[in-house]
């Protein structure tokens, strides 16, 4: 675990008590005094942990929480909340929507810590079993990996031109030149960036990064440059930025054509001279740091027209890689659901590992994949939750999809021996019999009552009619 503990409080007492223990204690943290502020800031640089007030401006804990559960790339982190009155009905409200504790206010240095030790240990587990189950699956599928990276990495590397790539960023990773890492988003950029820290040599050093498009530019420059003690009103410590944080590893700046043009000048001055001053300081400070920058815009033309800074862009620019979307590598499919799904195995605990059905497998490698590596990760997390058998099946997939795969010709063949119409045709049977199910257990807990069984089922009645048709389910009579 890498990422800071994010801390959301609007009290300036208790915030400053807060930092301070968990500071003198090793945590590296950060903190933001509304909602809003505490969701951009775990939007732009993932937390290991919340902890989170629920009375705040702008944002309540409870939207807080609701945004972080609901964005994929930070849904997992653990949440504490703090609250002056430990009501029944808002423990209740805050654990439906995924809270993992509530620490009532006045509380003690001690309660605080072991809240923070606890979440942090059960995700180290969490992750620990993770990669192990990572590690196992990649010694039974080693052809499937870049042998540069290696089974810590888990790269998968299978298409050729994925291959070339990585050979021309392992020899990249070896110098200290600044990389720009360009393609659509959730291709891997992310993924690229860690592998060239990893590969060089400062991977002893820190690797850190930052969402450039999920924060104001206010928020920017404190996290990236630091600030000192008064600098600002709220900013009751001295907290040193990114920048400083990262020195003798890699700094890692995602989405940088986001980054506003005042940033921009001062991040040019950080990457020509490896100096920053913090807000409200008057001395520099010397950082020692590589940059790799990634966006899913096309920053030269950019800054041909004037939008981002050209001196900045070439300075990034040392070396660029562009990453092919998905849809034009598609034979990493069944190796990257099968890496996902290792690692999903182990995290869930799972005693006997979850497969995916030939027929799932195929109706993957069909659809298209705007959202990239990115939305298969998530589409593989969400089959591993829902599937409460063996192997994950047509039915775990999301809507989209059985929809965009059956819209697709196919651009390779299917992985099993059928054909992609046998697949589609047992697909849709599949999920009309887990409809008529569905339907049938609504009906039954209604007791034949077609609108309400409508209501629970979160359709129209003329629908639910409409559907019973279709599918051949008598109409019931109510009871």
């Amino acid at each position: 675990m890498t990422g800071p503990v994010l801390v959301v409080e609007d009290d300036p007492v208790i915030r400053a008590n807060v930092l301070e223990l968990l500071i003198e204690e090793g945590f590296e943290v950060v903190s933001a005094r509304d909602g809003a502020d505490g969701v951009a800031l775990a939007k732009a640089r993932v937390p290991d942990l919340v902890v989170c007030d629920i009375s705040l401006p702008k944002l309540d804990g409870y939207g807080v929480l609701q945004a972080i559960r609901a964005d994929p790339a930070i849904a997992s982190t653990p949440f504490i909340f703090l609250t002056a009155k430990a009501e029944r009905s808002d423990m209740r409200a805050g654990m439906s929507l995924g809270a993992d504790d509530y620490l009532t206010k006045p509380f003690t240095a001690s309660e605080l810590l072991d809240a923070v030790r606890t979440r942090k240990r059960r995700v180290s587990e969490l992750l620990a079993r993770g990669r192990a189950a990572l590690e196992r699956e990649i010694q039974v599928a080693e052809s499937t990996l870049s042998p540069a990276f290696g089974a810590a990495d888990g790269v998968v590397v299978v298409d050729p031109c994925m291959h070339a790539l990585y050979e021309q960023v392992n020899r990249a990773a070896l110098s200290s030149i600044n990389v720009l890492l360009l393609g659509e988003t959730g291709v891997g950029k992310g993924v690229l960036a860690r592998a060239i820290h990893n590969l060089s040599p400062r991977k002893s050093g820190p690797f850190v990064a930052l969402n450039c498009a999920a924060l104001t530019e206010s928020l920017l420059q404190s996290e990236l440059f630091g600030h000192e003690k008064g600098a600002f009103t709220g900013a009751l410590q001295a907290h040193a930025g990114l920048l400083e944080t990262a020195s003798g590893g890699t700094v890692f700046l995602d989405e940088i054509g986001d980054l506003p043009v005042s940033i921009q000048t001062k991040l040019l001055r950080a990457v020509e001279d490896r100096k920053v001053l913090r807000v409200g300081a008057r001395a520099e400070r010397d950082v020692d740091v590589r940059f790799v920058a990634a966006t899913h815009r096309d920053l030269e033309a950019e800054a041909e027209a004037g939008t981002f800074r050209q001196d900045l862009f070439y300075r990034l620019n040392g070396m660029s890689f562009t990453i092919p979307p998905l849809r034009e590598r598609r034979a990493e499919i069944s190796a990257l659901c099968r890496t996902f799904l290792a690692r999903y195995n182990g995290e869930l605990g799972r005693t006997t590992p979850l497969a995916i059905s030939p027929e799932a497998m195929s109706l993957l490698e069909l659809y298209s994949w705007p959202g990239n590596v990115r939305e298969l990760r998530n589409v593989i997390e969400r089959g591993a939750v829902l599937c409460s058998g063996q192997e994950l099946r047509p039915e775990h997939l999301p809507p989209r999809v059985l929809i965009g795969s059956a819209s697709q010709p196919p651009s390779a063949p299917p992985s099993s021996d059928k054909t992609r119409e046998d697949v589609m045709f047992r697909a849709r049977n599949e999920l009309q019999a887990l409809e008529r199910q569905r339907i049938a257990e609504a009906l039954e807990q209604c007791g034949g009552n077609q609108t309400r069984a409508a209501e629970v089922l979160g359709v129209s009645r003329r629908t639910l009619v409409s559907r019973l048709s279709e599918l051949g389910v008598p109409r019931p009579r109510k009871r």
